[in-house]
């Protein structure tokens, strides 16, 4: 037998004939490592043996076993599948950083589940995740790699809903935000791509009926169409069967990490569970004035690469970029953070990283190694880098980052501040007496 290889999601994309139709039907091979992903950590379904079969099957294929995939029987695919943890074909599945607890004390769904954010903070409280949810591939890569489950895909497909088990006690979702954002256009629920997602979430909680939901976003949410987005959420909740608790701003940096980061959460319990919301408290801050943790806490503790460094040309185009905004009377433009201070926000794009400048001077060797206009500048400025992202979003540094950089930056950008969710989590675990 020739020595197999390590297998990834990125082995799997999506199948199209040449009359556009995906070879396994309605769904990819992703969707099957998907199905085969939650298998294998438990998640149940009525129609195991005849999705499992040709994903175990296709799997072995592309782990190149010199065995045909005509070599093995359905039952004896069927025989690998009941014992994945004894072959190692599956080692990706199980030697991952972050297992489900053996002995859970509650169950969520974690829906637009970028990296995992929310499912370290809800594991780290007990929970299990049965079920996630991830349009982004190269998110789901760095899912698999720190839980060695790939998320299912577009949740606006009856298809991907149709493996949400049907008990459950929390869905989780940082539903996304860009259509609030106040750095975005704003569009709302006119946002059709975006904006509407909160119906899937609403369609859930009603098919489901969980006993309650942990819901994430920007705080632009709060004041959105003078508030009356926010209002219109709040109400379909309601109808949806739900006591929503008032919403409330809560800042990342209030919470354990220093990034002044703000997102408005959204707590609601099943109504029939008689839960009175007034006696539901936001976790009090627990980080503030000296006990505040400083940039210099979370920093690279050795010199980094030189590709982290601004060349002169880039930092003299902030420069004059900057200039600019300030004569026109606008704020806008770089920022170089004190270490022994907070970060601002870290998000997605350019601004992000620009916003998020230090001075670094241990750099030692100024050869580019990359292609730069100018040379490496002399006064050590430099971008944060990924693990420095990680660590502001509150990620542990066994988390696997395992994209590229500029993947990196935009899923730990999206991510939400695992110990502000993790703190407020706790507080609505407790008033469901599952902790």
């Amino acid at each position: 037998m020739t020595e197999l290889k390590k297998c990834s999601i990125v082995d799997f994309p999506e199948e199209i004939t040449k009359d556009g139709i995906k070879i396994y039907g309605e769904t990819s091979y992703q969707n099957q490592i998907a199905v085969l992903s939650h298998y294998f950590h438990g998640m149940e379904s009525e129609n195991w043996k005849s999705e499992i079969i040709p994903a175990v099957r296709e799997f072995l294929f592309r782990k190149k076993k010199r065995q045909s995939e005509s070599d093995l029987s359905d039952d004896d695919l069927w025989r690998i599948a009941e014992n994945p943890a004894q072959c190692s074909l599956f080692d990706e599945f199980f030697s991952v950083p972050f297992p489900a607890p053996e002995k859970p004390k509650f169950t969520f769904i974690d829906l637009f589940a970028g990296i995992g954010g929310f499912r370290i903070a809800m594991q780290n409280l007990g929970g299990k995740c049965v079920y996630s949810s991830e349009f982004d591939p190269k998110a789901q890569e760095t899912y698999f790699a720190n839980f060695g489950e790939v998320p299912f895909g577009d949740i606006t497909k009856e298809s991907t809903k149709s493996y949400i088990p049907k008990d459950f006690d929390i869905l989780c979702g940082g539903f996304p935000c860009q259509a609030f954002s106040l750095a975005g256009r704003r569009l709302g629920f006119q946002d059709e791509t975006r904006g509407t997602l909160f119906f899937e979430i609403e369609e859930i909680l009603r098919r489901h009926q969980p006993k309650a939901f942990f819901l994430e976003n920007v705080k632009g949410l709060a004041i959105h169409d003078k508030g009356r987005t926010l209002k219109t959420i709040l109400k379909h909740l309601d109808d949806a069967g739900y006591d929503v608790v008032p919403p409330q701003i809560l800042n990342a940096m209030d919470y354990g990490v220093p990034q002044h980061r703000e997102r408005i959460y959204i707590i609601g319990f099943r109504k029939d569970l008689k839960i009175n919301i007034e006696d539901f408290h936001y976790p009090e801050p627990f980080s503030t004035g000296e006990n505040r943790p400083k940039f210099r806490d979370v920093m690279e503790k050795n010199e980094v690469s030189v590709k982290y460094y601004l060349s002169t040309t880039y930092l003299e185009t902030l420069i004059r970029h900057k200039a600019r905004h300030e004569a026109a009377g606008h704020g806008f433009g770089y920022k170089i953070i004190d270490i022994d201070g907070v970060a601002n926000a870290i998000v997605v794009g350019g601004m992000g990283r620009e916003c998020n400048l230090l001075i670094d001077k241990r750099l030692t060797n100024f050869t580019p190694v990359t292609h730069i206009k100018g040379e490496v500048n002399r006064d050590g400025i430099r971008k944060m880098t990924p693990r420095e992202w990680a660590r502001l979003q509150g990620f542990p540094d066994e988390f696997k980052i395992a994209v590229a950089d500029a993947s990196a930056y935009k899923q730990f950008g999206n991510s939400v501040a695992i110990p502000a969710i993790q703190a407020t989590a706790e507080k609505e675990l407790q008033m469901l007496n599952l902790i």
